[in-house]
Parts: structure tokens; C-alpha cells; sequence
């Protein structure tokens, strides 16, 4: 594993030099089963969801949701049902997303005057880094939601992210490269202490840096309930903390709290940004696709005001440029890992699966294989529109197929899919909406590297920019 880094891009030659969709990789005590086959992943997260619905029990995921408290990194049993709960039913319900809609659209309006601002400051056209505009737009998202308030300082003039923010928010992507890597000690944990690939130490420090940013606003909160400083709820954090059992004591402890609001930073800010930034990349290299998409929206919208959530519905198309990002370029390439939780055979009683065994899903493993999708490495929209008598059907960026991976199925799907598609899609639309984009000057295309270590683009996307709409619309 350490002459072999990322593990993952070594899981994935081992496959392709096997030519398989499954294999199985003894690491230490641990069968890991990685799997790029649809069908044996509906036969784990559908039919046999109930003995592979537990986490794996190791040094990261326990720091990180401070001793399993949460929901996305808890093994299954009694806390995770509890905060799966509180999850679902107070935290991203529909009911709950429509009371928080106001705070999602003025951050959809604030990235689009800041990236407004960037084309001011250059005679009305300028470049503009959109990994940066992608992570703050859903670093802000999150926020608002969580602690009603954009920045953790005074922010940019300009719209644009402080320094709280940028180490806020590189901070929450550190811990998710090295949270669902691949580390030594959680193989052989006799180990740990020597940190023999730096994961330990680089978790550590990232996490204690989001943490430095979120437990004082966290705590105060608390004691604003407690001395009557305030008595009715703003955000999401006022929700975890109203929250009461049967007796009428809060129902989350302090650490619980801390613990479920990481969850949900970490699992908020990296598929949306993410998916656009690589999207865009795409679509500036296949013009055709960009004004497909801009002339679509137009048609919903027209040029006089800005998209609204109400509109995501009939935005099929752009719909189908988010989805096929997801399909070929996915945050990880790793989902997060099931345990078997007893023995079991899958595929026909073809596969022995030993209790204890890591299921890998491979997402662009998945999403990438050539048996399920023609020209697999073509970034292609079209191939997730159908039609129906009535025309379009509607597209959602759900997959429960599995025959590409976005927000999961089964116990352990991801409870935030309505948060999650509104957020992109909003991402792609007022960016497509507002603006033209083109290759900067004096290049003629936008390098689609992955990263060394991962699947994000080796560079930041920066793009030329140039405003579309009414000088009054942005305001």
C-alpha cells in the first residue's frame, strides 16, 4: 500500500489486470471487496441491505464522528438508527428544506454577483477560478443553514470568501481525502501509533481546525437557549438543540450535536462543487453541450430574472449534464465502505462473503464500465434523457439502479438527496444562466487531468467569463 499510492488507483489496476467487476484484497485481518458490477451492487444495497448495512469500526471514522456519534460513519446498531432519525425526520425532510428555502436562493444570488463582481473588475468579462466559486458557493450553502451566517469572519467586499472561510472550507476537504482513504493502521492497528502513511496526523489537524470554527458557535448557541436569550428557531443548529425526548430533556447531548453538524458539512460541500467544476470543464470543450443547456434554460426562464428552485423541475437537460458528471466524475472513487455484518453468498451463491468483509463500491469503477455504458469515457448527457408519450420524462440525479453511483440506495443511502440535487442543479443553472464561458486566452481547450492522488481535476478550473443577462437582473 505505501509503494502504491492512492490505494485506489492500485485496486483498480488489480481489477483491470484481472479483468473482473469483483475481487477480493486481504489487507491484514480484512477481506476489502471492491465491485464495479450494477447488479452484485443491487444485490448489497438492495437485497441482502440488511447484512451490509453496517461501517467499518476504525481510528478515522471514529475521531472524526467523535466515538460514533453521527450517522454517516457510525456502524450500524441503536446510535446510528437514533441520528439516522433525527436526520431524516428534522434535519433534511421536505418540510424542513422549504422552511430553509430563503437562505439556499440568497446564496445562489450571492455567487452570482460575486462571479458578477469578477467580470466588473475586468471591463465586464474576467477569469474566474470555479473551483474556488464551487466550494464557496457550498460552503455558504451550508452554513446559512446550519449557523445562519454566511462567514465566519467579515468576508470579501467583493462577495467573495474570507480567510475563515477558504481554511474552513480546505480544512472539510482534507478530512475527506484522508477519511475514505485507504490507511495502514485501520488494516493493522497495531500500528497506529507509527502513522506510517501521515493520514493520522493530517485528520488531526484538519479536524481540530473545523472544529475551532464550529464548538464556540455551537456552545453559545446552547447557553442562548438556556438563559432565554432565545426562544425560536433560525437554523438547523436550533433545531439539534430543541430537540426533546419523551421526558422533555433534550434529546442530544452536546457532543452529539457537534458530531451530526460535522456529518453534515462534510457530506454537503463536496458532490455539488465537485460535479460543476468538472461539468463546466466538460461542457466548455463541447460547446454544442454548453449551448444546449443555456438555450434550454432560456426557455424555462427567459432573460428578465434569475432561476428559481421552482424551475428545477423542467431543466431536463441541465439535469442530465449534472447526472453525467456523476457517472464519470465522481468526488472519490471509493463509496463509503459496507460491512457484512454475517456470512453470506451473493451472485447466485457464486461469491462467499465472510462476516466482517469490506464491500468497496467502486464509483467510477461503476460508472466508467464499458459493459453498461456505451462510449463510457465520453462525457455525454443525452444517454440519461428518455422520453415517454408525453415527451420528457423528468430527470433526477438519484440512481437507484446503481448503474452509476450518486447519492447510494438502501439503509445507508444518503438522506440529503433533495439538499443535495437542488444545490447542484441551482450551481449549474444561475452559472450557465448568467454568464458565457470560454477557454481562457491563448488556449484553445480545458485540460481534463484527474488529480495524481484522486479524481478531482488535477487543476482548478479557471474560465473566461462574460455576463449574459440585464445589468439589473444580477442585483
Amino acid at each position: 500500500m505505501i509503494a502504491n499510492r492512492p490505494t485506489s488507483r492500485w485496486i483498480h489496476k488489480i481489477m483491470t489486470d484481472l479483468k473482473t467487476e469483483i475481487a477480493c484484497i486481504q489487507l491484514g485481518n480484512i477481506h476489502v471487496i471492491p465491485i464495479t458490477s450494477p447488479e452484485i451492487a443491487r444485490e448489497i444495497l438492495i437485497k441482502q441491505d440488511s447484512i451490509f448495512a453496517s461501517r467499518p469500526a476504525n481510528w478515522s471514522s471514529e475521531y472524526v464522528s467523535s466515538g460514533y456519534l453521527s450517522t454517516i460513519l457510525v456502524p450500524y446498531g441503536e446510535q446510528w438508527k437514533k441520528m439516522k432519525k433525527v436526520m431524516a425526520n428534522e434535519l433534511v425532510s421536505p418540510r424542513r428544506l422549504q422552511w430553509l428555502q430563503d437562505k439556499r436562493v440568497e446564496e445562489a444570488d450571492n455567487i452570482v454577483s460575486y462571479v458578477y463582481n469578477q467580470c466588473n473588475k475586468n471591463n465586464g468579462g474576467g477569469l474566474v477560478d470555479m473551483r474556488l466559486v464551487a466550494r464557496h458557493y457550498s460552503g455558504n450553502i451550508i452554513r446559512r443553514l446550519v449557523f445562519n451566517a454566511r462567514h465566519f469572519g467579515k468576508g470579501r467586499e467583493d462577495g467573495g470568501p474570507g480567510f475563515e472561510e477558504v481554511e474552513h472550507i480546505d480544512a472539510i476537504f482534507t478530512v475527506l481525502r484522508y477519511l475514505f482513504a485507504f490507511s495502514i493502521s485501520d488494516f493493522v492497528p497495531c500500528l497506529r501509533d507509527l502513522d506510517l502513511d501521515g493520514h493520522k496526523k493530517e485528520l488531526k489537524k484538519a479536524t481540530k481546525l473545523i472544529m475551532k470554527y464550529h464548538d464556540p458557535l455551537i456552545e453559545d448557541r446552547i447557553q442562548q437557549w438556556k438563559n432565554g436569550k432565545r426562544t425560536h428557531q433560525e437554523d438547523l443548529l436550533d433545531v439539534l438543540i430543541s430537540l426533546k425526548d419523551t421526558n422533555g430533556s433534550p434529546l442530544l447531548t452536546l457532543d452529539e450535536i457537534k458530531s451530526q453538524i460535522m456529518d453534515m458539512m462534510i457530506a454537503t460541500v463536496d458532490n455539488p462543487s465537485n460535479a460543476f467544476e468538472w461539468g463546466l470543464a466538460e461542457m466548455i470543450n463541447q460547446p454544442e453541450i454548453l449551448q444546449k443547456a443555456t438555450e434550454e434554460i432560456d426557455s424555462v426562464v427567459g432573460k428578465e430574472r434569475q432561476v428559481q428552485e421552482s424551475d428545477i423541475s423542467k431543466l431536463n437537460y441541465v439535469k442530465a449534464c449534472a447526472k453525467e458528471v456523476f457517472r464519470l466524475h465522481p468526488i472519490d472513487d471509493i463509496n463509503a465502505t459496507h460491512v457484512a455484518m454475517e456470512d453470506t453468498f451473493i451472485a447466485n451463491n457464486t461469491y462467499f462473503i465472510p462476516k466482517g468483509s469490506h464491500m468497496v463500491l467502486r464509483r467510477q469503477g461503476i460508472g466508467k464500465n464499458p459493459r453498461i455504458w456505451e462510449e463510457s469515457l465520453k462525457f455525454k448527457p443525452e444517454r440519461h434523457i428518455q422520453k415517454d408519450n408525453d415527451g420528457f420524462k423528468n430527470i433526477n440525479l438519484n440512481e437507484p439502479s446503481l448503474n452509476l453511483i450518486t447519492f447510494s440506495t438502501g439503509r445507508r443511502a444518503c438522506p440529503g438527496i433533495m439538499l443535495g440535487s437542488t444545490m447542484t442543479i441551482m450551481l449549474f443553472a444561475r452559472m450557465l444562466h448568467g454568464f458565457n464561458w470560454s477557454v481562457p486566452p491563448n488556449k484553445t481547450s480545458i485540460d481534463l487531468s484527474e488529480s495524481e492522488g484522486g479524481t478531482i481535476k488535477a487543476k482548478p478550473l479557471v474560465a473566461l467569463a462574460t455576463p449574459r443577462l440585464p445589468a439589473e437582473v444580477y442585483y
